[in-house]
């Protein structure tokens, strides 16, 4: 099978490498559609993402959809065939964290393209059966692998609280921070304010269902009161000011991926008695992203701005640097009724 292999910063190689099989519980997924996260650039440009350092031949990619094609022991052969979203997790079952449901903390996960765990841009990979999630009919091929950014989303907007005439900041308006916004505005809530430095951002933004928009250069934050705030920049400078919207009682959460410390504002978060939380990933999202997707309250196909074959690779990645670029996708075998190649 081919194979997109980072085997130093900057340098991607396309090569033959023999198809994986499946072992006992596993699946054999022919990949269609991979999503390009801001994690694989990085990878890409720099090598390492904090602690998770790339010290040999790595495969990208772990936004990814596809076939099950092979099956392993224990996994009925009526999978064979279906069209599936890649929830793209190894926990181990033993752990602590997994026995209680937090399954995403396990601290022997192995999770796609994070060092040393390959990942899906390739032509076919193996994952266990119950993390191979059936796409119903009417969910493309590319909506279908962002299910995991939009996971994200979930466990963000979960965390955050949000429910029925909920207020919302989100700071930053990249693929994470759209996502997060059509979950907000599907889990009820009715003014969700966003900032961006981007005007174009900004736009999109509003498009997707942001009720209001700021620049936080020139708008005033000060007038701004919310019931919980989700960064998704990783901007420190966002987060004291997202902090700072927060109502007394109010949730923050942190998804946006920046520098490994930062200065917070810690006597509002203490004086107004504020929950703060990170999210590391997700757990038990995928059934309520393919709901929000069936029944049209997420659109996820409208936010990808370029396709590419596997070939391509490299301008995959690289995408995020032309102006206008949301989400990028891979599109390792295309259904026949996508364009793909094109910007």
């Amino acid at each position: 099978m081919r194979a997109a292999v980072l085997v130093e910063p900057g340098r991607i190689v396309v090569e033959e490498r023999p198809v994986p099989q499946p072992g006992p519980g596993d699946v054999l997924v022919r990949v269609a559609s991979v999503g390009v996260c801001g994690s694989d650039a990085h990878y890409y440009r720099e090598g390492r993402i904090g602690e998770f350092v790339v010290e040999a031949p790595l495969v990208l990619g772990h936004e990814a959809s596809g076939t099950v094609v092979a099956v392993g022991d224990g996994v009925s052969a009526e999978r064979l065939g279906q069209r599936v979203s890649i929830e793209p997790q190894r926990p181990d079952p033993g752990s602590i964290e997994t026995r209680r449901g937090d399954y995403n903390l396990c601290p022997h996960m192995q999770f796609y393209a994070t060092p040393p765990v390959d990942g899906a841009l390739c032509d076919y990979v193996t994952i266990g059966a119950h993390f191979a999630h059936p796409v119903p009919d009417g969910v493309s091929d590319d909506a279908a692998a962002l299910c995991e950014p939009l996971s994200v989303g979930i466990a963000a907007v979960r965390k955050a609280r949000v429910t029925a005439g909920s207020s919302v900041l989100v700071t930053g308006a990249g693929p994470v921070g759209i996502v997060t916004i059509q979950v907000a505005r599907a889990f009820g809530a009715v003014d969700i304010v966003v900032t961006d430095l981007d005007e174009r951002r900004r736009e999109i933004a509003r498009s997707f269902g942001a009720t209001a928009t700021l620049d936080p250069r020139s708008d005033d934050m000060s007038a701004v009161q919310v019931d919980s705030y989700i960064d998704a920049s990783g901007a420190s400078a966002a987060v004291d000011a997202g902090i700072r919207a927060v109502r007394p009682g109010g949730t923050v959460v942190l998804v946006g991926s920046g520098s490994e410390s930062m200065r917070l504002p810690v006597q509002v978060i203490q004086n107004r008695e504020l929950f703060l939380t990170g999210v590391f990933r997700y757990a038990n999202t995928w059934p309520t992203a393919l709901s929000l997707l069936t029944s049209g309250r997420v659109d996820l196909d409208t936010m990808i701005t370029a396709r590419f074959p596997l070939e391509n690779v490299v301008d995959a990645l690289e995408s995020d640097r032309v102006p206008g670029s949301m989400k990028a996708v891979v599109q390792v075998a295309p259904t026949v009724e996508e364009h793909h190649g094109t910007q």
